[in-house]
C-alpha cells in the first residue's frame, strides 16, 4: 500500500464511519476505482478502531457514568434500577447479534459479501427502506428498551454486508421502532462500539500477514490512518448529531441510490471488477 492509499482510505472511513452510507462499502469502492485492489475487510475493521475512538471521547460522559452502574449493579440491587444500568446492559444485548453472525461467517465477510454487485444492490434496496422508515416512522419515543435493542441489534448485524452500513441499519430499526432520530442516533454509535471494537482488534493479526491478495499497509500507514478516521470521525459525529436534530435522512437516501446505480453502471462496463 502506498501512502496516498493510506491516508485517503483513513479520511474516507472518517467521513462515512457514521453517516448512513457505508463505510465499508465506501473504502471497497475508492479503493478499487483508485488503485484497482480492494483494502481488505482487514484494514477496514482497524481503521474503524479511529472512528470508535472518537465514539469513546465524545460520548465520555455518557459511557463513563454507563460502565460505572454496570459494574456496581452487578453487586447492588439498588443500582439495578436506575436506567444508565438497563442502558448499559442493552448495549450488550444489542451486540450479540452481530458478534455471533461476525463469527460464524467471518470468511464470507473477507470474501463473498465484498463482490460489488452486492454492495451496489444493498445500497439502493436499503436505501429505500430508510427512506421508508424516515416516513412513516412515528418518532415520538426517547428512551431506548429490550426491544430496541434486540431490534437494532439485529439490524446492526446486516451491515457486516458492505453496502448496508452499520448505522443505517441500526437508524432505519430505530425509526421503525418509534424513536425519535437523535435517540436512534445515540444509540447507533454506542450500540457499535463492543463489535466494532472487538473486531478490530480481532483483524490486526490479519492485517500482519502480508502472504494473502491485496495491498499490504505498514504499521506506521496504518497507525497513520488510523489516526486520521479518528480526527474526520469525531467531527463527523457532532455534525451528523446537529443535522439529524432538523433534518431528515432524505439527503443519505438520494446519495445511496446514486451510487448505487453508478455502480452498477461501472460493474456492467466493466470499467471495474465485481470481485
Amino acid at each position: 500500500m502506498d501512502w496516498l492509499q493510506a491516508i485517503v482510505l483513513g479520511l474516507v472511513q472518517g467521513l462515512t464511519e457514521f453517516l448512513p452510507i457505508s463505510s465499508s462499502a465506501h473504502l471497497r469502492v475508492v479503493s478499487t476505482l483508485g488503485w484497482g485492489t480492494d483494502a481488505g475487510a482487514s484494514f477496514t475493521a482497524v481503521t474503524q478502531l479511529g472512528t470508535e475512538a472518537a465514539v469513546l471521547i465524545f460520548y465520555a460522559r455518557t459511557i463513563g457514568p454507563l460502565l460505572a452502574a454496570w459494574f456496581k449493579g452487578l453487586v447492588n440491587a439498588e443500582t439495578r434500577r436506575t436506567e444508565q444500568y438497563r442502558m448499559a446492559w442493552y448495549v450488550i444485548i444489542g451486540s450479540i447479534p452481530v458478534t455471533v453472525l461476525g463469527v460464524l461467517f467471518k470468511d464470507q465477510i473477507r470474501s463473498s459479501f465484498r463482490n460489488l454487485w452486492i454492495t451496489a444492490t444493498v445500497m439502493i434496496v436499503f436505501a429505500v427502506i430508510l427512506a421508508v422508515a424516515d416516513e412513516i416512522g412515528k418518532q415520538v419515543r426517547t428512551k431506548i428498551d429490550m426491544k430496541d435493542a434486540w431490534g437494532m441489534g439485529l439490524a446492526q448485524s446486516l451491515a457486516l454486508i458492505p453496502g448496508v452500513s452499520r448505522s443505517g441499519g441500526t437508524l432505519t430499526a430505530g425509526l421503525f421502532l418509534g424513536l425519535e432520530r437523535k435517540a436512534a442516533t445515540d444509540y447507533s454509535f454506542l450500540l457499535a462500539l463492543p463489535a466494532v471494537i472487538g473486531a478490530g482488534l480481532f483483524s490486526i493479526p490479519d492485517i500482519a500477514d502480508t502472504t494473502g491478495p491485496g495491498p499490504h499497509p505498514s504499521v506506521a500507514q496504518m497507525i497513520v490512518a488510523t489516526l486520521i478516521a479518528f480526527v474526520v470521525g469525531y467531527a463527523t459525529i457532532a455534525w451528523l448529531l446537529r443535522y439529524v436534530a432538523k433534518h431528515s435522512y432524505g439527503i443519505f437516501v438520494w446519495y445511496r441510490i446514486a451510487l448505487g446505480i453508478v455502480l452498477m453502471v461501472l460493474l456492467a462496463t466493466n470499467t471495474i471488477p465485481a470481485t
